[in-house]
């Protein structure tokens, strides 16, 4: 299989660029500060609630010891927390039941919260939305809707639906790479959006053919990334019709033996050679 390295127009390349704690989940916050510092990325994402039962993440809460090592490594490297992740808006969601991470994480300078949406009932779907929306408001925080193909909402342009009904100034719809592209995104649903919408992008890449089986999606979300144009996927397509204003960071796992310091260097390497 060959790979290829794709590269864009320099349009995107003054963009700042962020990466996700998935990138290397295993290394707790304040050390995760300081390996994206050294390896360029000007901002971080932080895994603070489960994506799924028995999954890691770390707790911060508001005044704790490590809250304050957080903040004095993101002060201390020069770089900015933007979200945190990752919460399941499913059937028995309770928004106010994330109050005390949201407030630990404001605290911490971040800017979105992301989310899946999986709760069969839309109406039930878009009012839980609207309520973590209005929480995350009360935080100076907004909230970002990431479509995948193993939950409810499986495609970008449900995203988007979801989003647009909630009728809150402070929601996005979440591009992942991955997901967008794997689920029928095209570059042009980007450049369709309504101004606003998208203020989150995550890149990785995949080869191969598209999963078809739930358990295939999964397996190929957590263990089947590449670093952003080292694959199979337009990715760079992505970064032509970026959004004025739509932050950008990377979000690849860690493989089994590597380095977590090399990991994030070649991520961020891969990254600024696709975006020129």
């Amino acid at each position: 299989m060959e790979i290829r390295q794709e590269t864009i127009s320099p349009n995107a390349s003054a963009s700042p660029l962020g990466v996700a704690h998935f990138s290397a989940i295993d290394v707790e916050p304040a050390k995760f500060v300081s390996l994206a510092a050294a390896a360029g990325f000007s901002s971080v994402g932080l895994r603070l609630h489960p994506a799924f039962p028995g999954a890691p993440y770390y707790e911060l809460p508001l005044g704790s010891d490590a809250a304050r090592d957080v903040k004095a490594r993101l002060d201390g490297e020069g770089i900015s927390l933007y979200d945190i992740e990752f919460v399941v808006i499913g059937p028995d969601f309770d928004p106010s039941a994330l109050t005390s991470m949201l407030a630990g994480a404001s605290a911490l300078g971040a800017r979105r919260l992301s989310v899946c949406g999986d709760d069969p009932d839309r109406g039930r779907l878009v009012a839980n939305f609207a309520a973590l929306c209005d929480l995350a408001a009360s935080f100076g925080m907004g909230v970002d809707l990431e479509n995948m193909g193993w939950r409810t909402v499986v495609s970008f342009d449900d995203s988007l639906s979801i989003v647009q009904e909630s009728k809150r100034g402070n929601a996005g719809a979440l591009v992942d790479a991955l997901h967008f592209f794997r689920n029928g995104g095209q570059a042009k649903d980007i450049s369709a959006a309504p101004h606003g919408m998208i203020r989150s992008i995550q890149l990785c890449d995949a080869c191969g053919p598209a999963p078809r089986t739930a358990d295939q999606m999964v397996s190929e979300a957590r263990t089947g990334r590449f670093a952003p144009g080292l694959g199979e996927l337009p990715v760079a397509s992505l970064m032509r019709v970026l959004p004025t204003g739509a932050a950008v960071s990377v979000e690849v796992p860690i493989r089994s033996g590597q380095a977590p310091e090399e990991h994030l260097r070649h991520l961020h390497d891969a990254a600024r050679a696709l975006t020129g």
